[in-house]
Order: structure tokens, then sequence, then C-alpha cells
């Protein structure tokens, strides 16, 4: 077994770049922390470029990297790393997944989730988690959303970010107009809809809009969209967060495109 890599070596320092926005957009790689994101990751042909663990690690998880391009590394260096509390001693560098927006719709989806300026990376890591758990077939992030590669949104997907395609698209517009154009009814989350979610046709191809955590859609935006849904609120809550929202929008979707 070699030695480890220290927190000072070259390789390490180079990875450790991919934290901030910027490497990770010129690069086009990021970093995948912790078994899940890392089996993940390896799933994808091609997206792995190189897998830091440690020898502890590399012990734990043998069968999931024993074919995988390890290299070895000492705690510290593994936690430089990691933003996570506990890191648990595997990282990939990976190459970013995200494909152009047309060829994301391209093959006829059934379910889309777009997100427009959604800026919490747990919330958006929980929508792609959920968009895979209820079978869409691709998540975009749209305008000033936030980075799909950031730590925290990849740890969120809990692995999903590597199970169906995703876009990122500058122009939100663009996204609900390239959906419509491909068949789908896009249809806006909204408090104030005036279709009442459980009164929604939803059997057919549908894209969901989804907006800001704190204000929600922009009105020119809202007003693309094809409908507008709102989910009843039964009880005293003011309202439900967006991943919540989405959560049974998604799942309101899938369970009618099945019946």
């Amino acid at each position: 077994m070699s030695t480890p890599l220290t927190v000072g070596n070259g390789r390490v320092k180079e990875a450790r770049k991919l934290s901030r926005r910027s490497v990770r957009t010129e690069r086009r790689l990021f970093l995948a922390d912790g078994p899940k994101a890392v089996e993940g990751a390896l799933s994808v042909a091609g997206c792995v470029v190189e897998v830091f663990a440690t020898p502890l690690a590399l012990e734990q998880h043998a069968e999931l990297l024993a074919e995988a391009p390890v290299t070895l590394v000492d705690d510290r260096a593994l936690a430089s790393l990691s933003d996570s509390v506990s890191p648990a001693g595997v990282v990939a560098v990976c190459r970013h997944l995200d494909a152009p927006l047309e060829h994301v719709v391209r093959a006829s989806p059934r379910l889309l989730a777009v997100c427009a300026d959604v800026r919490d990376p747990g919330n958006a890591g929980t929508v792609i988690r959920t968009a895979d758990a209820a079978g869409a077939d691709a998540v975009v992030l749209a305008g000033q959303s936030v980075d799909a590669y950031n730590p925290k949104t990849v740890r969120a997907t809990v692995g999903s970010l590597f199970h169906l395609p995703l876009a990122i698209e500058p122009d939100p517009a663009a996204a609900v107009r390239e959906a419509q154009a491909r068949g789908l009814t896009v249809l806006a989350a909204d408090g104030a809809g005036e279709v009442d979610l459980f009164d929604a046709d939803l059997s057919g191809p549908t894209a969901w809009l989804f907006g800001n955590e704190a204000w929600g859609l922009p009105e020119d935006l809202a007003a693309l969209a094809d409908h507008r849904v709102a989910i009843p609120i039964h009880g005293r809550a003011e309202s439900l967060n967006l991943s919540t929202a989405a959560a049974v929008c998604l799942y309101a979707s899938a369970r009618a495109q099945r019946r």
C-alpha cells in the first residue's frame, strides 16, 4: 500500500480548489463527498476522475472502490476536501453532468422539474432527490439558482444527482418555452393559483415550475405557465416550504401518470 498523501500535497491542493464555484465552473469538475455520492458517481461512465480515500475508508468500502481510481490520503488531507462535520473518508473528483436544455427535453419527458432562482443548496438538492424518487425525467436549474455542484447541494441529493438528467439554463423563460414547445404542460406552483392541485389534470406530460424560497415566482415568469396551481392548505400554516411543495406536486403528477 502506498504512503497516503498529506494535506500539503499538490494534487490534494488542486482538488481542494474545487470548493470554489469559479474553479468548478472553469474546470467543469466538482467534489462528491461520502460513499453514497461516490457510489452514484461511479455508476456514471466517465464521471469520476479520481477518488481520494483514507486507508480505513478503503478497507471499509473495498467492494465499492475495487475498480475505482483511488489515491490514498491521510485524515487531514481528506478533511480538507470535505465540508462535512464528520467526513466519511472518501471524496471523488467528478466531471460535470449537466447537458444543454434542448438535449434534456429531446427525449420527450413526461415529468420535469424546473427550479427558477432557487438559492438554498439544501432545497435544490432535495428537489433533485425528490424528482428522482418520483420518477421525473429531468431537473432544470434556471436563472440565478444555486450551483448544482455546490458541496451542500451534492450532499442533499444523496446520490440522486447522478441518476437523472440535469440542465442549467440561465433564462427561466427559455426553459418554460422549451418545455411547452416539446408538448409539456407547464404548471407554476403558486399559492395564489387559480387551480387546486387536487382538481388539476396531471395525467399528461407536465413540467412543474418552482420559484424562489422567499418570494416565489416573478409575475412575468408565472404568466408564461399554462396554469398556476395551488396546494390547498387545510390547517393554519401560512405555506409549505419549497422542497415540501415540490414533493407534493411531483408525487401528485407521478400518481396521476401511473394510473
